[in-house]
């Protein structure tokens, strides 16, 4: 399976030492292959960009697009493309150095912003300045590695981009942390998922069942340690999860073992976030509104039937 992905950092998506794909982003391209190929192994990741994505994507160079790119009604209405469910959802933000005195964007008077071009970001950030009458200095740059070396390296005051790339940013890119500071505002609604070409249903409705698959293990209860001895489970959403109850691979025209592939190899959706986002990982982020809507959050799947 061929699965595109953007380098944006620990936690999210990136190369590890040993030259090999991680991150939250890229679990969900290895929890696909599990389902379909049977094997989470069975992936070659594409590296894209903000200017290749897209195009990438529609012309068949890979199979499914997954980083954090924003859900819009433009690119799923316009592009031939579609996103097949939220898996983060997220807000744009901003980050400074502790130097510039300033804990708000309301704090600002002047200065200058690095921001991606091509991008939602560069928009919202164009429309934020005008509604809020800011004078930033708006430095537009190709790519997300530049945008950051270019902060880091003080060509600007602020970077903006979703406070989720923040986090990775200032925990990957800054020799000091601490010396940084991600202010409170959000200016944006950014819902962030797996993107499919729109010609295919059928594989459409694999990708998006095999993500609500894994936030249902959570819901349950079933993770890649206790999978085997679920499957005794007198719960009937837990049995047709894992293909005791046969019934749902069949319909996605997969085999019943699909999802127990997939929390076995991978995990469920508490443990792909915990490992790569959570307290145990660089970035430890909280779950906020991506915990379970059970917990207060946004994150549920349809029923299992």
């Amino acid at each position: 399976m061929q699965c595109g992905v953007i380098r944006n950092g620990p936690g999210i998506s990136t190369l590890n030492t040993a030259g090999e794909w991680v991150g939250f982003f890229v679990d969900f391209c290895r929890a696909v292959a599990a389902a379909t190929l049977q094997s989470a192994s069975a992936v070659e990741f594409v590296e894209l960009n903000q200017r290749t994505r897209f195009e990438a994507m529609r012309d068949g160079a890979v199979d499914v697009f997954s980083s954090n790119t924003t859900w819009t009604l433009s690119r799923d209405a316009a592009m031939g493309l579609q996103f097949t469910n939220t898996l983060y959802y997220d807000g744009q933000g901003f980050i400074a150095p502790v130097s510039l005195n300033a804990k708000s964007l309301k704090e600002i008077r002047k200065g200058s912003v690095c921001v991606t071009g091509n991008t939602t970001t560069e928009s919202n950030l164009a429309e934020y300045i005008k509604a809020n009458r800011l004078e930033l200095t708006v430095i537009t740059l190709t790519s997300n590695d530049t945008a950051a070396s270019s902060f880091f390296s003080r060509r600007c005051d602020l970077l903006t981009t979703d406070r989720l790339a923040l986090a990775g940013l200032r925990a990957s890119g800054a020799a000091k942390p601490d010396d940084y500071v991600i202010f409170p505002e959000i200016i944006s609604k950014e819902p962030l998922g797996p993107v499919v070409r729109n010609d295919d249903p059928a594989w459409f409705a694999i990708v998006k069942w095999v993500v609500f698959a894994m936030i249902a293990a959570e819901e349950k209860g079933v993770d890649s340690t206790n999978v085997a001895r679920m499957r005794d489970s007198s719960d009937a959403e837990i049995r047709r999860l894992l293909g005791v109850e046969p019934g749902l691979g069949k319909q996605l025209g997969l085999d019943e073992a699909w999802a127990t592939r997939v929390i076995e190899q991978v995990g469920n959706y508490g443990q792909v976030f915990e490992r790569n986002l959570g307290a145990s990982s660089t970035l430890r982020l909280e779950r906020g509104v991506n915990a379970l809507w059970t917990k207060g959050g946004l994150i549920y799947a349809p029923p299992l039937r």
